[in-house]
């Protein structure tokens, strides 16, 4: 069973060693938040309440000490003075995009990611930069409408490098958009009931949920709940549609419940009259994302998130709460150490009703706390980790105006992917579609489209990059199956399982953060890794959950993997080890510096004796854990090779030497062994064979 106890052991044992104390922010509070701090008194262990030297302990940034008579004025960054001086995220943005030049200004840069996009080019050009820029769409639960869908894969051709992205959090990416085509993209956008408001920036995020089209009360209650919690924190002043549509508005009507959560002032939670009643000027002191699901589906990473809500229903499935994960978050910084990757810790219950007072609360706590002089601690994981759980609750239960309920006990978390057909439980099916990296693009775009556009299908992004067709009839199925199947979308079970499992970022060349590659390069590693199963005789059902970012950030979650690969030098990577399956233990940085063609000298000894000397169903993950990284840096360090048996030829696919030989030559074409081809050869074959048949 999962206790709060065991998500407060799992973040302690991975930092036990370290001392966080990062002196907090206490941002630019609302008139009517400033008069409730006069009422919430902490005080440190030392002292207490009726010790003379006892008041308020308001921490703010260390700043140099202020001369005699003139007032301190707290720290702040760059980017909180270019929010500041921004007419609400509009100036000097506006001013930028009418000008000639290919590419915009430091402020310009910083606030058109609120907008959903952000500035790059191409660092492997050399000579005069070739900027353009990214855009990602804001799609809670992953949802994606039949029209949105085919606007994106228009635009990804007439104005973007002909692909289309799918994320980890749910959203589209498109990359390379010129300056001067950005309005005419982002009105298309928006005028196809899409959006990228938010989708960037110092503000909530996309809000995650199981993308599973599943009709159970439970399901879809956690994707109202996420998409009403999207709502509620959307900016209002109107600086996206004023940017990109001259003003016009394309907005769904919003739940009264919405609207009047997002209102309500009576706990000094809102600026008054303000545009921004909860944002104010300062939005948030930087990105912020919220997960929502249902017990044992951790489909969405749900202790990654700043906020994790999960679906509590009662024993004929009808949900009546929520509990509340809190100060989940992945980046770091190399060689930072007070910077870490942090699992999510249980806050409490609250009944389905005050959902979205309790998420604004929350949220107001960090706008209030979170640090705004360095965006390192910015996050709300560090206001967490210096505070303490408790002194975080008492906190937000005061723009809460409730004591939060005890945290309901949850079953074992569980990764689902989705993948393949399945009864949506309206008489419709649905299928998920495993899509590497989440890039779709040459002739899965083109089959994609095509069957999207002629059976008129909305979609689900899921948050392991993977896409989800909905709705379908059963008579469709088998043409469907038949199509996709030959332009290489394959049942699941005709995928390697280390590729099922498998998350990387885009990196190079055009994330200006990464330090190495990560998409580009994880095909190969993919293959790197199952020709070392092979050979330590590991099965090829067998699998590892692997991640590989180019940078630290954490974008594709490497933190949560059994085996992850972080990059910190030119083709170098920071291994870590000890994540588990289903996503709820963090990992930890086993070593560095290891080149990319030296990654078979450590995972060969690791692998191999796992294969020996794992307990019975044991993760790769567990075993490391179990072992402990002395131990599993001295088998490393001492690795020879493994033990080989006799040489021989495998008659079960290869009838004669010569076969073998002629196979093998093939094969090192590839840098493949013969097996390993003639095993690819044998799957295409049956997948051909079979997809059309069996589906």
């Amino acid at each position: 069973m999962t206790t709060p106890s065991s998500f407060a052991a799992s973040n302690s044992a991975v930092f036990a060693d370290q001392t966080v104390q990062i002196p907090t922010f206490h941002g630019l509070k609302s008139t009517t938040s400033l008069a409730l701090a006069r009422h919430v008194r902490f005080f440190p262990p030392s002292a207490s309440p009726s010790s003379s030297s006892s008041r308020p302990l308001l921490v703010r940034a260390v700043s140099t000490p202020a001369k005699p008579g003139v007032a301190a004025e707290p720290k702040r960054s760059k980017v909180e003075i270019f929010k500041e001086h921004s007419n609400y995220i509009r100036y000097p943005l506006n001013e930028e995009l009418l000008t000639d030049a290919p590419n915009i200004n430091e402020a310009a840069t910083q606030l058109i990611k609120f907008h959903g996009s952000y500035q790059q080019y191409n660092r492997e050009e050399r000579g005069q930069r070739s900027y353009s820029f990214m855009l990602r769409t804001k799609n809670p639960c992953g949802k994606v409408s039949n029209q949105l869908y085919l606007t994106m894969d228009d635009l990804a051709d007439q104005f973007g490098i002909g692909t289309l992205r799918l994320t980890t959090r749910q959203t589209f990416q498109l990359h390379g958009v010129l300056k001067k085509d950005l309005k005419t993209v982002m009105s298309s956008i928006i005028r196809s009931m899409g959006s990228t408001l938010g989708a960037c920036g110092d503000l909530n995020r996309n809000v995650l949920a199981p993308a599973a089209p599943l009709m159970r009360k439970d399901y879809l209650f956690a994707q109202k709940t996420a998409e009403n919690i999207a709502s509620l924190l959307t900016p209002q002043s109107g600086f996206y549609y004023d940017m990109w549509v001259d003003g016009e508005r394309f907005m769904s009507a919003e739940p009264l419940e919405v609207v009047e959560a997002r209102n309500d002032n009576s706990h000094g939670t809102n600026f008054p009259d303000s545009p921004e009643p909860i944002y104010g000027t300062q939005f948030l002191p930087r990105k912020f994302k919220i997960a929502v699901t249902v017990p044992t589906d951790n489909s969405v990473d749900i202790l990654t998130n700043d906020i994790g809500v999960v679906v509590i229903s009662d024993a004929e499935g009808e949900p009546q709460g929520f509990n509340i994960y809190v100060g989940g978050g992945m980046g770091r910084t190399h060689r930072v150490e007070t910077t870490f990757p942090r699992l999510g810790e249980p806050l409490g219950y609250v009944p389905k009703k005050d959902i979205l007072y309790a998420v604004k609360a929350i949220v107001v706590a960090q706008r209030e706390n979170g640090r705004r002089d360095d965006r390192k601690y910015s996050r709300l994981k560090y206001l967490i980790s210096s505070w303490g759980i408790e002194k975080f609750r008492s906190v937000v239960e005061q723009y809460y105006g409730k004591k939060f309920e005890p945290f309901r006990e949850l079953p074992e978390w569980k990764f689902e992917s989705y993948l393949g057909w399945h009864e949506q439980g309206d008489g419709h099916l649905y299928c998920g579609l495993h899509v590497d990296s989440g890039r779709i693009a040459g002739k899965m775009k083109k089959t994609l489209r095509e069957v999207i556009e002629k059976y008129n299908l909305d979609v689900r992004i899921t948050p392991n990059q993977n896409i989800i067709l909905t709705n379908i009839r059963n008579a469709w199925k088998r043409p469907i199956t038949t199509v996709l199947a030959q332009s290489g979308l394959l049942h699941p079970r005709y995928v390697d399982p280390l590729n099922i499992t498998a998350m990387a970022c885009p990196a190079m060349p055009l994330c200006p953060l990464a330090i190495t590659e990560a998409e580009r390069g994880i095909p190969d590693i993919l293959k790197r890794v199952r020709a070392v199963f092979e050979k330590v005789g590991l099965k090829y059902s067998e699998s590892v959950v692997i991640r590989i970012t180019g940078c630290p950030n954490g974008c594709a979650r490497p933190y949560m993997a059994e085996l992850g690969l972080v990059g910190d030098g030119p083709n170098s990577y920071q291994i870590w080890l000890g994540g588990t399956p289903n996503q709820t233990s963090l990992a930890r940085a086993f070593m560095d510096k290891v080149k990319i063609h030296d990654l078979e000298n450590v995972l060969e000894p690791l692998f191999y004796h796992w294969k020996r000397k794992r307990h019975s169903k044991e993760s790769f993950g567990n075993f490391a854990n179990r072992l402990g990284f002395e131990k599993l840096k001295e088998l490393v360090e001492k690795w020879d090779g493994p033990v080989l048996s006799p040489a021989r030829y495998n008659l079960k696919l290869f009838a004669d030497k010569d076969t073998y030989e002629a196979m093998d030559e093939l094969a090192k074409l590839q840098s493949k062994n013969a097996h390993q081809l003639a095993m690819e050869v044998i799957r295409n074959y049956v997948a051909a064979q079979q997809n059309g048949r069996n589906e």
